[in-house]
């Protein structure tokens, strides 16, 4: 751990010490990262990774376990200049992905395929520029276990808990409507891409729209996400909880490698996946939210389980209308879906103990027909249209079912 807390360490004396001959308004933009001056390189038993940066920034260097990953945070960098992938793996990094991490906060992960130590993070300054290093040696497995961890500090603490409202009664039509959109992936975790296009992105454009069709309808609507920034699961459930969601829909538009996936798809929880296909995105999914830096491994005691397990004894089969309700509004406007439209699944969004929730598949990234589909407009508008009528649709039954079980 000590090489840990000296790489955070020498991050901040590094920045803070080029602030001494820096004026303020010369570090007022944001960081950006400089591609030509930044390289992974093998050297021997060593692997050296260069970031080029056009001002210094704070920074952190951790490691992290199941996947070996290394994690570097900094405060802030714009990373746009050039794709992850543009600079090549070597040595011990197998994969690299960055972005934005959340507002003011940007990440950068890097997939270990051996496990490593970090010998070395500094920061070199000069006038108008900076450079960040860091330096990985391989090491024994067991030695890998006992460093890794992000190092506690208060620069880098967790995000605020957000304000919470009194618990309210489940919704029963006497106040508007409350729903809960979730836009998946966003910030380093861009989701399934094609080309130019990605996931997170394409998402984010539809909740917009489906938003505005919501607000007119009267519904109070809460985004987890407004930009491309990353959010963790678990802050996406805690955003519905906070805020006393009525309903929780997560949008997604992913890619499957293997077959002809094409149309929409709304998910539901259940225990285990319906079908192998939707069992790989359920994995591609935490998979992608673990590779950004977040542990999903779970802390409930029994109690704890079991409580969330009566919770759901309600929940569940209301989460299952609504996926009907929506699949039905659906095609009632004439839009693609896939041939199994209404799936169970167990992803991790969809686990609230007490908000009625779904997964609205929006289409396939790795179809050319779905593809065109999420670029078009006027499909957008349509389809947003039907989600909007689905919810309400689900919204007016379920009220009138609470006011029954309250008599």
């Amino acid at each position: 751990m000590k090489r840990i807390f000296a790489a955070l360490a020498l991050g901040f004396l590094a920045f803070f010490g080029a602030l001494t001959g820096a004026r303020a308004e010369e570090l007022a933009a944001l960081a950006r990262l400089e591609p030509a001056r930044s390289a992974i390189v093998a050297q021997g038993a060593a692997t050296e990774i260069t970031l080029g940066l056009s001002q210094p920034v704070p920074f952190r260097a951790y490691l992290l376990d199941s996947p070996r990953r290394l994690v570097v945070d900094f405060r802030e960098v714009d990373f746009s200049a050039t794709r992850a992938e543009a600079l090549a793996p070597a040595g011990a990094v197998a994969t690299l992905r960055w972005g934005r991490f959340r507002p003011g906060w940007s990440r950068l992960v890097a997939e270990l395929n051996t496990p490593v130590e970090i010998a070395e993070a500094v920061e070199l300054t000069e006038p108008g520029a900076a450079q960040v290093r860091l330096r990985l040696l391989p090491v024994a497995e067991e030695e890998f276990a006992t460093r890794v961890g992000a190092p506690s500090s208060a620069l880098w603490d967790l995000p605020q808990p957000a304000a919470t409202e009194p618990p309210h009664r489940r919704q029963d039509g006497t106040r508007p409507l409350r729903v809960v959109l979730d836009p998946g992936h966003g910030g380093i975790d861009p989701g399934a891409e094609s080309g130019a296009q990605s996931e997170a992105v394409l998402v984010l454009t539809f909740a917009r729209a489906l938003k505005e069709a919501l607000t007119r309808a009267g519904v109070e609507v809460v985004m987890t996400r407004e930009e491309d920034v990353f959010v963790p699961l678990e802050t996406r459930i805690t955003v519905a909880r906070a805020t006393g969601a009525d309903l929780l829909l997560s949008l997604h538009a992913d890619a499957l490698p293997e077959g002809e996936a094409t149309g929409a798809t709304v998910y539901h929880l259940a225990e285990t996946a319906e079908t192998a296909a939707t069992q790989k995105l359920t994995e591609r999914h935490d998979r992608d939210d673990l590779l950004s830096g977040v542990d999903l491994a779970g802390h409930d005691d029994a109690v704890a389980m079991v409580l969330m397990d009566l919770a759901r004894t309600e929940t569940q089969p209301r989460s299952l209308r609504l996926a009907q309700t929506l699949a039905g509004a659906i095609k009632s406007e004439g839009l693609k879906m896939h041939k199994h439209a209404v799936q169970g699944a167990n992803f991790s969004v969809l686990k609230s103990p007490d908000i009625p929730s779904a997964l609205l598949e929006l289409g396939f990234l790795s179809s050319e027909a779905d593809r065109q589909r999420l670029l078009d407009d006027a499909w957008r508008a349509r389809m947003a249209q039907a989600a909007a009528q689905g919810v309400m649709t689900w919204a007016q039954a379920d009220a009138a079912e609470a006011r029954l079980l309250r008599q």
